[in-house]
């Protein structure tokens, strides 16, 4: 996969830009708060419609302007494709997949990226949420079955938890539950049986990296930790039965609560290095390292699954990793032939005779170095 153009009108503090990116390896190098995150930002954005770094849309567009413009187009397995996002202030935004109005769910998948930010390296002993919704996005991109069905799952427990709300106050029966548990079940078990074996992939290939950063000195482990049980213990055809009787054991709690007790939204990712917790037990330079080896198993398993590889962004991370493994990062990326866009706020991050174009932003305006 690769990015072709990049046009940004009134996004964030670029005016106008025009980018056409050439290289494998693109670096941004620029001071802070001159809009090299900003242009990430607009990429990620393209593959999953959301921003990694406000819940706001109205955020995005620049400031006193009406609207924000994002246009994109990239080469995927052999074919020229294009996204364009138009969000206006006080309306819903529009999506257009080859100039043709879509909605979100029939983005998904078509643009994949993979994006490595300082945050992520506290992604091993942040909260779980943090951890699902890193695993929902990624499972997303690669099948669009998955993030359809995580969608009805949620509206279903959004439905479910205002249902308790209201048995509580009286206004509903609480027999009336029963009916929500088997579409709670239903969707779960959906959503698991995907999560079990996403987990289980990505485990595979961040294990093989992990021992190459690491010199074979460290294997990692991922493991997906249901809400309530040993997953170990339980079979995927044991998943709706389960679900049901844990349902139906725990109503009271759900309703004084308003919130149900089970279920995916639950759930949570671990990691072992040596079979050890590295939550736990594992030092800084380990987390790291097998968030490298994370975030590496990501673009294998995109390409594993969709035939192509995604774009990576790097967005500041080179300063948060030594020379090392600087290196090795870079000499895979451009060995597999990924393109990568990568900010920095110094180029002393990148060997003299690296292979790639380097760019400097300033002031929401970027140009060739």
């Amino acid at each position: 996969m690769q990015v072709l153009k990049i046009r940004l009108k009134d996004f964030r503090n670029f005016k106008e830009l025009s980018l056409d990116p050439k290289n494998v390896i693109n670096v941004f190098l620029g001071d802070n708060a001159q809009g090299k995150t900003n242009l990430l930002e607009s990429i990620h954005f393209a593959s999953l419609g959301r921003s990694q770094r406000v819940q706001k849309e109205t955020d995005l567009i620049r400031w006193e302007q009406p609207q924000a413009f994002i246009y994109l187009s990239f080469q995927k397995l052999g074919v020229e494709q294009s996204i364009a996002f138009e969000i206006t202030a006080g309306k819903q935004r529009r999506i257009l997949l080859n100039e043709h109005p879509i909605k979100i769910k029939q983005l998904i998948g078509r643009f994949n990226t993979v994006l490595f930010a300082p945050e992520d390296l506290f992604l091993i002993k942040g909260s779980p949420a943090n951890r699902r919704k890193f695993l929902d996005a990624e499972i997303s991109q690669a099948s669009p079955v998955y993030f359809a069905d995580l969608l009805k799952y949620n509206k279903i427990l959004m439905q479910r938890n205002s249902l308790l709300k209201m048995i509580k106050e009286g206004q509903a029966k609480s027999n009336s539950l029963a009916l929500w548990n088997e579409q709670i079940a239903d969707m779960a078990v959906k959503i698991i049986v995907k999560r079990l074996e996403t987990v289980g992939k990505i485990s595979r290939l961040a294990n093989t990296l992990q021992q190459k950063i690491s010199e074979q000195l460290e294997n990692i482990k991922i493991i997906y930790e249901m809400h309530g049980v040993d997953e170990s213990q339980m079979l995927p055809s044991e998943l709706y039965n389960w679900y049901i009787k844990k349902l139906s054991d725990n109503q009271k709690i759900d309703i004084i609560r308003g919130s149900t007790s089970f279920g995916p939204h639950l759930d949570d990712i671990k990691f072992l290095i040596n079979d050890r917790d590295l939550r736990s037990f594992g030092s800084q330079g380990q987390q790291r390292t097998a968030i490298l080896a994370l975030k590496l198993s990501e673009l294998e398993f995109l390409k594993e699954e969709t035939g192509d590889y995604p774009i990576l962004l790097l967005d500041d991370v080179m300063s948060e990793l030594d020379i090392k493994r600087r290196k090795q990062l870079l000499d895979f990326l451009d060995r597999q032939k990924i393109q990568t866009f990568i900010t920095a706020t110094d180029s002393a991050y990148f060997p003299q005779d690296s292979n790639a174009d380097f760019f400097s932003v300033k002031l929401g305006n970027i140009k060739p170095r």
